[in-house]
């Protein structure tokens, strides 16, 4: 069982503020307790509530003692909000280590019992933050009363990314074919992009692009997602494919094209779409999505695994317009980074929702209406180009890349918009409506496991 941590933006910066004071600090942070369908967990954090000032009763850099209420109060709030308990302090400056003391120990034994009661959780946590550079370091675990798993990993979702494997375990090895990369951006950012696991929302001329310079660059854990097999107009476009395949799933040209460039990928091939409940919950063992869907109905339920799982979506367009006679007119491009707490598609007014809501209906059904008048006709085949899709491709997947090593601006935008006929980049940030799911005070950041899954219908 692998334990991540999912941590916004906001309490990244909280835990590094206090891992760089002159003074411990502790807290309780909320988690919600996910389990994704292969038995892994993932704790989504939703609030940090750091112990009062008048609280501690001895403080300073390498020692704690904290009167009751400076944390009883937030295990009423875990309770409240069907959260599990984090005890979390910190070991600061600079070249402490997380490692827990005796004393550490001593605590966790003491405080267990008591945390599990008052919030109601069979679950209770701790974690030690320490300094490590810019960022920080940790150690941490979960218990029951049955078991105790290490938290094996940190992941930080929001404008910028950031990950940070349990200290106390071994680093991943890095291979000597990524010598260029690493000269490039360094070896822990290699060492990341080997780590995180990531799925691909369509296997088409824009999907199989992004997947071809993923596994390239050295992801190793890939899970594919497309419902449709190849057709021969595929084969100009589907990176790894050949005449061959056509009549083959997509999802599995595509992956056998990623065993062959590297057969140590854990890739994984799901021949169905995301707008199906049991599909869509397999999202919930991604790291990022990238969506490389031009359906609506699927971006919709991407828009909402942003917020509701802190899954970073990095959503992809493009669209080609052609005059009479098949003159090109336009080239567009689009990528949207879906981070937690930002706007979502529906607040850039990305989906047409309408459609969305004719794509969710069964064929037979959307048939019937159609005919009847009541539904719009789902879009015909757009034109499509190898090399448009790819350069959008690359721009997302240049998008993971910035908002792990940090290259680019402040703030980093959350849109890039490309107009490949008049040879222009953009780039803009848009704010969440407040009271939409998207947005910080809706209460559905980190919300978890729902009923309905994503609070959302379903079509199966």
């Amino acid at each position: 069982m692998i334990v991540t941590l999912v941590l916004p933006e906001e309490i990244s910066a909280e835990l590094t503020q206090a891992a760089n004071a002159h003074v411990e600090s502790a807290g309780v942070l909320l988690a919600r307790y996910m389990e994704t369908p292969n038995g892994d967990v993932r704790l989504l954090a939703r609030g940090m509530h750091w112990v009062p000032d008048d609280s501690y009763l001895v403080r300073n850099a390498t020692a704690l003692s904290i009167a009751s209420h400076g944390y009883v109060p937030a295990l009423a709030a875990a309770e409240a909000d069907n959260s599990v308990p984090i005890w979390l302090h910190t070991h600061p400056g600079a070249g402490s280590s997380p490692r827990p003391s005796e004393y550490d120990r001593i605590v966790d034994e003491d405080l267990a019992d008591l945390f599990r009661l008052r919030s109601g959780s069979p679950v209770y946590g701790s974690v030690i933050v320490s300094r490590e550079g810019q960022s920080v370091c940790f150690t941490g675990h979960i218990e029951s009363v049955s078991c105790r798993n290490d938290i094996d990993r940190l992941w930080v979702a929001g404008r910028r990314f950031a990950f940070a494997q349990n200290w106390s375990q071994d680093a991943t090895p890095i291979s000597e074919q990524f010598d260029r990369n690493i000269r490039a951006f360094g070896g822990e950012i290699q060492r990341v992009l080997s780590t995180l696991r990531i799925a691909v929302v369509g296997c088409g001329g824009t999907g199989s692009a992004v997947v071809e310079q993923l596994v390239r660059l050295g992801v190793r854990h890939i899970r594919l997602f497309d419902p449709d097999t190849l057709t021969a107009s595929n084969v100009t476009r589907v990176y790894g494919s050949c005449p061959e395949d056509i009549g083959k799933p997509k999802v599995d040209v595509s992956a056998a094209h990623v065993s062959r460039i590297a057969p140590d990928t854990e890739v994984i091939p799901i021949q169905s779409t995301i707008t199906l409940n049991s599909t869509a919950k397999l999202l919930l063992e991604a790291d990022i999505v990238f969506g490389c869907t031009d359906d609506n109905a699927g971006r919709l339920v991407l828009s909402r695994i942003a917020s509701y799982l802190l899954t970073p979506v990095i959503d992809c367009g493009v669209l080609l317009s052609s005059r009479c006679g098949g003159e090109i007119a336009g080239i567009y491009g689009r990528v949207t980074v879906l981070a937690p707490g930002a706007a979502c598609l529906v607040c850039r007014n990305r989906i047409d929702l309408r459609q969305a809501a004719v794509e969710m209906l069964p064929r037979d059904e959307h048939q019937r209406l159609a005919a009847e008048g009541y539904a719009p006709s789902l879009p015909g085949i757009e034109p499509a180009v190898v090399a448009f899709t790819t350069q959008v491709a690359a721009t997302a997947v240049s998008e993971l890349l910035e908002r792990l090593i940090h290259y680019g601006p402040e703030p980093a935008p959350t849109e890039i918009l490309l107009r490949t006929h008049d040879r222009e980049v953009s780039t803009n940030d848009q704010h969440s409506r407040s009271g939409h799911y998207c947005h910080p005070d809706s209460g559905k950041l980190g919300l978890g496991l729902t009923e309905p899954f994503l609070e959302q219908t379903w079509q199966g």
